[in-house]
């Protein structure tokens, strides 16, 4: 088992940013990050994510008419603003990143699996998502994740091609302490879980 030190990192000290120290966020991070993320598991190995950082001024101003207004300022002014994406084509990729089965690609080919193929892209997309904040927190980033914007309207600016869809975005940098809210309660085990 991972120490007590690193399980307050991942999990229990770690808390959701809303303001940003000035801080920056290296490429070495961001690399750091997805190198961890992508190592954690998806279904057939299918890598779905797929990841753009928004780290300029005119680039973040590119997102600016699909933030809603509550998310606005902390955007804007978060160092790093990932958009994380997932491929609708990624079963593309399944002959190179899932060897085992060679017939894995007519899994998700055709009209008629569309519905399918954008499902396993959405899942396994939002898992690595999920992995993504958890590796970004392992290299000493802080992340605020968040819904809060028009997908469709973000998806027309970064992704006009509509292969890659916009799940969630995630602020990145160092929190301002002054800035993050008191935690809000948990489930306990019994009311979230079963044991059959």
């Amino acid at each position: 088992m991972i120490d007590d030190k690193a399980l307050d990192a991942l999990f229990r000290e770690a808390r959701t940013a809303n303001g940003w120290l000035d801080a920056e966020v290296t490429d070495a991070q961001l690399r750091q990050a997805y190198d961890l993320m992508k190592m954690a598991p998806t279904a057939a190995n299918a890598q779905p994510a797929r990841i753009v950082f928004l780290r300029s001024p005119s680039a973040k101003e590119r997102l600016r008419p699909a933030l809603s207004e509550g998310n606005l300022a902390k955007t804007m002014a978060a160092p790093v603003v990932a958009i994380v994406a997932y491929d609708t084509h990624f079963h593309e990729h399944l002959p190179r990143v899932f060897p085992h089965n060679p017939g894995a690609k007519s899994w998700f080919d055709g009209d008629e699996k569309k519905a399918a193929r954008e499902l396993s892209a959405f899942r396994n997309g939002s898992l690595q998502g999920a992995y993504f904040i958890l590796a970004a927190r392992a290299v000493g980033l802080d992340c605020g994740p968040m819904s809060g914007f028009d997908n469709a309207r973000l998806d027309a600016e970064f992704f006009p091609d509509g292969r890659f869809r916009s799940n969630f975005l995630c602020n990145l940098g160092r929190s301002d302490p002054a800035k993050v809210f008191a935690r809000s309660p948990r489930l306990s085990f019994d009311e979230a879980c079963q044991v059959l």
